[in-house]
C-alpha cells in the first residue's frame, strides 16, 4: 500500500492513477477551478487567493460563491452531462469544505491531493473518508474552450 492508498483506502478498490507530480503552487480548490498557478483558500487574512466577490469564510456558501465567479451554478447531480463540466465539493463531518474535484470528459474525476500529486479517480467515493469527508455539493458550467477558457486565468 502506498501513501495515497493509506490516506484514501477507498481509492484502491475504485481505481485511480497519478497524473502529475507534487506541487505546492496550487491546491485542490484551484485545480477544480482550472487554475493551476495559485492556491485558492478563503483565509480571512488574504494570504491565499480568493475570488473578489466570494466571502473569506470556510463555509459551503463561500465556496459556491468562489466557483460562481468562474461561471459555475449549483446542480443536483454528479452525473456526466453533455456540454457541461462539473465540480464536486467535499464536506467534512463538521460541515466545512475540505476538498473539491473536477469531472473529466470521460466521467472520471481529477483531484489535487493537498501539496501532493494530482490524480484521476474513477469515483467520488474513492476520496470519501476522514480526510475529506464526502462529496456533498455539485456545481456545473458550460464547457469553455479556447480564448474564453484562457481569459479566466488572468
Amino acid at each position: 500500500m502506498n501513501a495515497i492508498e493509506a490516506a484514501f483506502p477507498n481509492l484502491a478498490d475504485s481505481g485511480y492513477s497519478v497524473t502529475s507530480p507534487s506541487s505546492k503552487e496550487y491546491n485542490c480548490i484551484a485545480w477544480a477551478a482550472d487554475d493551476p498557478v495559485r492556491w485558492w483558500w478563503p483565509d480571512p487574512y488574504g494570504l491565499k487567493y480568493c475570488p473578489a466577490r466570494a466571502p473569506r469564510q470556510l463555509t459551503l456558501e463561500a465556496f459556491i460563491a468562489a466557483f460562481a465567479e468562474s461561471g459555475y451554478v449549483v446542480c443536483d447531480s454528479a452525473e456526466l452531462e453533455a456540454g457541461f463540466e462539473k465540480v464536486a465539493i467535499y464536506l467534512g463531518l463538521d460541515g466545512t469544505p475540505k476538498h473539491a474535484a473536477r469531472q473529466l470528459s470521460n466521467g472520471h474525476w481529477s483531484s489535487k491531493l493537498g501539496q501532493s500529486e494530482d490524480i484521476e479517480h474513477h469515483t467520488l467515493e474513492g476520496l470519501s473518508g476522514s480526510a475529506y469527508g464526502v462529496s456533498a455539493q455539485f456545481l456545473k458550467r458550460p464547457i469553455q474552450t479556447g480564448k474564453a477558457k484562457k481569459s479566466r486565468r488572468g
